[in-house]
């Protein structure tokens, strides 16, 4: 734990392997830096197929988590840490189960970059999972907050954003190492969704229309929300912060329209 200045914080097994890419990359290049991947849910529930048709809830979270294990060791992580809590209570405001473990591993670990979901991913567990690491890192001593936090994609991709206000993570010149991580956990991907393909696809689109008019300066991004202001300022309301991200979005839409009708 003490050798962490990289975490991510996901919801299942494969989230830190998709959204949190550019922290193991980060820490694999660069002695001296350490990536320890959290996953909060019990990963029960996740959809099956093919070879995996017939296995139970029970059965999978064990599989799941010996596919977690596997990733982390191909990516050389300090730690891959699995909570095991239940999707209901995690979604559930009102239980503190997760807060409580989330307000743990921060305390020790003490990271100073942090990846998690952005908050206006398309899962509901993926928000809630935002919503309390943002919490958590709100409850810790100003000085023990991390220096960055970023919101990345899964559900939903970001290239919506404003250019000025996305966060564009080069993760260029790491296919095999990306390809090895996700395909560890073979019972997704076998089991009927190719994360596989759609992650380096979705990299390698961001990068190729990051800029209309320029040639690409690289070949895999990808983009994030910046959730550093919420955990500095926890005055600041989390709702009011996207809601700025989706008006600019809108007014940019419609300004283009109107000039151009």
């Amino acid at each position: 734990m003490a050798r962490t200045t990289h975490m991510g914080i996901g919801a299942h097994q494969d989230d830190l392997e998709i959204m949190a890419f550019h922290g193991v990359v980060e820490c694999l290049r660069n002695q001296g830096r350490g990536f320890l991947g959290v996953v909060v849910s019990d990963g029960a529930g996740s959809p099956r197929q093919g070879a995996y048709a017939g296995v139970t809830d029970a059965q999978m979270q064990e599989i799941r988590n010996r596919e977690q294990e596997k990733a982390a060791t191909i990516g050389g992580y300090s730690a891959a840490i699995i909570l095991r809590h239940p999707t209901s209570a995690i979604k559930d405001p009102k239980n503190a189960d997760t807060d409580f473990d989330l307000d743990k591993l921060l305390e020790s670990s003490r990271p100073s970059v942090v990846y998690t979901h952005n908050l206006a991913d398309k899962h509901e567990t993926h928000v809630a999972v935002a919503l309390r690491a943002i919490k958590a890192m709100r409850r810790l001593a100003p000085g023990l907050r991390p220096k960055k936090v970023y919101g990345c994609e899964v559900w939903r991709g970001l290239d919506w954003m404003d250019d000025s206000d996305k966060i564009a993570l080069d993760v260029s010149g790491n296919d095999d190492l990306a390809l090895s991580l996700i395909s560890a956990h073979e019972s997704q991907v076998a089991g009927g969704k190719r994360y596989d393909l759609a992650s380096l696809g979705r990299r390698r689109a961001n990068a190729t229309y990051f800029a209309a008019h320029d040639t690409d300066k690289s070949d895999m991004l990808i983009y994030a929300m910046d959730l550093t202001p919420l955990v500095i300022d926890p005055s600041l309301d989390i709702s009011a912060f996207v809601a700025l991200h989706l008006d600019r979005f809108s007014r940019d839409v419609a300004r283009k329209l109107a000039m151009l009708s």
